[in-house]
């Protein structure tokens, strides 16, 4: 087992409609993030080194705080458990008001994380030794020799097995399918 990664969006409704699963359309295959890609996210705050998605975010010069963004809102399981954990009252309404400014922040996202997905799509498919540039480290948790090699081939299977082009290149179809279903705001969510 290991923590799994998936892109949510304000729409809800108008995306997992029944087809959504259809074997036929693939669109869970087509959608899916590896867990890699979920490890790759978390690093920011567990490597003492610059993380890698910093790194290729330096190496190709695209903004990449629309894609860290995207971590920071807040799910109602999530935010159900530090209201139940605050100690006081003035805790509980500073919890909520940073849930609050956390989802107006991500109102509107989805085309500036499009865009940086896009770029950086756009800017690694012109890189054929992106593994080389990356900074060598001591907790390479997400096996930095196979993930980021081969950006332009798609090696896995749905999620399992995903490259760095792969899960890049799902993503952008996950945005792209949600924005022609009107979705204006995506996220993040671990499980």
């Amino acid at each position: 087992m290991g923590l799994d990664i998936h892109i949510r969006a304000n729409n809800y409704e108008k995306l997992y409609l029944d087809d959504y699963y259809d074997e036929k359309k693939d669109y869970f295959n087509k959608h899916s993030l590896s867990r890699t890609f979920c490890n790759l996210m978390c690093r920011q705050n567990v490597v003492n080194h610059e993380p890698e998605l910093d790194q290729i975010g330096k190496i190709t010069g695209v903004d990449i705080s629309p894609i860290y963004e995207m971590q920071s809102y807040p799910e109602e399981e999530v935010l159900e458990f530090y209201l139940e954990t605050a100690d006081t009252e003035d805790e509980k309404q500073n919890i909520l008001k940073k849930a609050e400014e956390d989802k107006a922040k991500l109102q509107g996202n989805i085309d500036k994380v499009l865009r940086s997905i896009s770029e950086l799509i756009e800017k690694l498919n012109c890189i054929d030794n992106l593994p080389t540039l990356l900074l060598p480290t001591d907790f390479d948790s997400l096996g930095n020799e196979e993930y980021f090699s081969s950006f332009k081939v798609d090696k896995g299977e749905g999620y399992i097995g995903n490259n760095f082009g792969q899960d890049l290149r799902n993503f952008k179809k996950f945005l792209e399918f949600a924005k022609d279903r009107e979705a204006t705001r995506v996220w993040f969510y671990v499980e």
